[in-house]
């Protein structure tokens, strides 16, 4: 068996900027808890030296024979220093409120950013190991639960025992007796919380699973709203999030329940031990047993009630850092996790467009008899065009990915520029390489914002540069606000071939060595797609442009083409070389100039 880590393992670092509040918290919490527990004694001081004039009572030490015979004056006095106590107590307790909040912000800001650097770390294997929802989880609602806790710790787990042992103490030193009387109630809230914690936080394990998998609901179907709505699904969806959130309805009540017995529990302590000590105090005193003052009976009520809200105020902790230790588990599992792909150690740029795969074989799941590419060998020169052709699943974006290093090969390597991808650093390989996916991203912003994602500080002129070469000038230019135009999360307000082709702006202006289309024209016209590819013949003078498609029309023309089947490479050549020797290209050309011609015989029929 390994040894076990530490649970604040992935913590350090966290509490940079503010340390000095994270000390001042129990500082000041301590010093509040000091005057909260002084002050019963005061009272009991105005009762017993005040109103019932005893002869003996606790502080009379500290006040002179003259103001004790004085009765309103020694009541006016004394209660003044209850009143300073209690706006210094006050006083004590919002700074420390203050700089709790500061320290607490300040670690989950901390957290969090931590997090979104190890995820960006991340490779799609990585990735694909967390869902979005769950990721997206652990760097809200997980932080939110550590930031709450983090809180709570450095006041109340200072604020609470320190009030347990200061209260505790004023009790024996008024009657040792009647102090005993709470003290041994204390072993049976300390059990009855800890059979609520072992048994809440399985449960509470449970809520955390239920909360990724509403989240993945809510996700999903705000994403796919379009395809729900054309479908006609709703119902449907309405269904399936029903039944996901009463799951988390019933796992949070399961959870709740258990945690909801410590309040009544340590209620009934609380109040079983006031009527005993009043009753053995009370008797005391009617029958002359003790020395006890009435005033210091009702100090004993007082620091009773303190403990139990001490002890009620450390239970309330322990179950919330239950609940937290889960969060604390999901959050270390994101830091916990190994990058399979780490920067290497060559500090230099892409040299050239060159790329060349040297018997490269990969597995998304890492086993060798489950291969998506089996043993690729293939040279592609800096500058050429290559065209890269198979159908469904056959592993085209699989092997592009390879270059940039979105995955690693499980066999073989990638040479780019002449250089091992691995001897790279990433960001200087990936400044090499540009790719345009087929389902890519645009974000929230202007037009030129997300153009502007390659190349932060490219001109005006750039910008209507490389959106002419992507033909997107001609929808952009009809826009009343131009290339100011906001577009909403995703895009939404454009269609899909506009999307597509201010992507491939986007790409072509961050000048990269290696231009990667990845079946980036399937949502345009075929006139647009010719002139797109018209425009590329010249953009990027000497970079490789290598062109994923479905179509052989927007491959057909480049340098070489590359058929991939089945994970393997069945043949590369030209045009007319593949036509010629090669039956999968002959097959898919034929299916394709079918269909054409099918389509041109219905539109003449019609």
């Amino acid at each position: 068996m390994g040894k076990k880590k530490p649970i604040l393992r992935n913590m350090g670092g966290c509490l940079k900027d503010c340390v000095p509040a994270t000390i001042l918290s129990p500082v000041t919490i301590s010093l509040e808890a000091l005057l909260e527990v002084f002050i019963p004694l005061l009272m009991a001081t105005i009762v017993d030296g005040g109103l019932y004039r005893a002869e003996e009572f606790k502080l009379k030490p500290f006040f002179s024979a003259a103001l004790i015979a004085d009765r309103n004056r020694f009541v006016i006095t004394v209660g003044c220093i209850m009143i300073l106590a209690a706006l210094f107590s006050f006083a004590f307790g919002c700074l420390s409120a203050r700089f709790s909040a500061v320290a607490s912000m300040g670690f989950a800001a901390n957290l969090r950013a931590k997090l979104l650097k190890k995820i960006q770390s991340f490779s799609f294997a990585n990735t694909d190991r967390f869902t979005p929802a769950s990721l997206v989880m652990r760097c809200t609602s997980d932080v939110n639960s550590m930031q709450s806790s983090f809180q709570e710790l450095i006041r109340n787990m200072v604020r609470a025992p320190m009030m347990m042992i200061f209260a505790i103490i004023m009790s024996f030193s008024i009657d040792s007796q009647l102090a005993w009387i709470f003290v041994v109630c204390l072993p049976v809230l300390f059990v009855t919380i800890a059979l609520i914690v072992s048994t809440g936080r399985r449960r509470f394990k449970l809520v955390l699973g239920r909360y990724d998998d509403l989240n993945a609901r809510v996700r999903e179907g705000l994403i796919a709203q379009r395809e729900v709505k054309a479908f006609v699904r709703e119902d449907f969806e309405k269904e399936r999030f029903t039944k996901t959130n009463h799951q988390l309805r019933i796992a949070q009540v399961n959870s709740e329940k258990i945690f909801m017995l410590s309040g009544p529990i340590q209620m009934l302590t609380m109040w079983l031990c006031t009527v005993v000590i009043l009753y053995v105090g009370g008797s005391n005193i009617i029958f002359g047993r003790s020395s006890l003052q009435a005033g210091e009976l009702i100090s004993i009520v007082t620091y009773t009630g303190q403990v139990i809200n001490a002890l009620s105020m450390v239970s309330f902790m322990v179950l919330n850092l239950a609940r937290t230790a889960e969060s604390l588990k999901r959050i270390n599992e994101v830091l916990d996790e190994e990058t399979d792909i780490r920067d290497g150690e060559g500090d230099f740029p892409v040299a050239d467009g060159s790329v060349r795969f040297e018997n490269v074989s990969f597995s998304y799941t890492g086993d060798p008899n489950n291969l998506a590419l089996e043993h690729i060998d293939l040279d592609i020169a800096s500058g050429e065009t290559v065209g890269v052709i198979g159908g469904t699943g056959e592993g085209k974006s699989t092997l592009v990915s390879l270059i940039p290093r979105f995955y690693d090969p499980i066999a073989g390597r990638v040479l780019v520029g002449g250089r091992d991808v691995k001897d790279y650093r990433l960001h200087a390989l990936r400044q090499g390489v540009s790719m345009v996916l087929q389902n890519g991203s645009l974000f929230s912003g202007t037009i030129a914002e997300n153009l502007r994602w390659s190349d932060e500080n490219a001109a005006d002129g750039e910008l209507r540069a490389a959106c002419a070469a992507a033909c997107a000038d001609e929808f952009i230019d009809k826009m009343p606000q131009g290339y100011d135009t906001v577009l909403g999360q995703g895009g939404v307000n454009l269609s899909g071939g506009q999307k597509q082709r201010l992507r491939i702006a986007r790409a072509l202006l961050k000048k990269p060595k290696i231009l990667i289309l990845d079946d980036c024209t399937s949502a345009v016209d075929n006139a647009t797609d010719i002139r797109i590819r018209a425009a590329l013949r010249h953009a990027l003078p000497g970079a490789t442009k290598i062109i994923i498609a479905q179509r052989i029309a927007s491959v057909m023309d480049a340098d070489r083409i590359v058929v991939l089947s089945h994970g393997c490479v069945a043949d590369v050549g030209s045009h007319d070389e593949l036509m010629e020797r090669c039956s999968i290209y002959r097959d898919i050309y034929d299916s394709q100039q079918k269909g054409r011609e099918e389509k041109a015989g219905e539109a003449y029929a019609r």
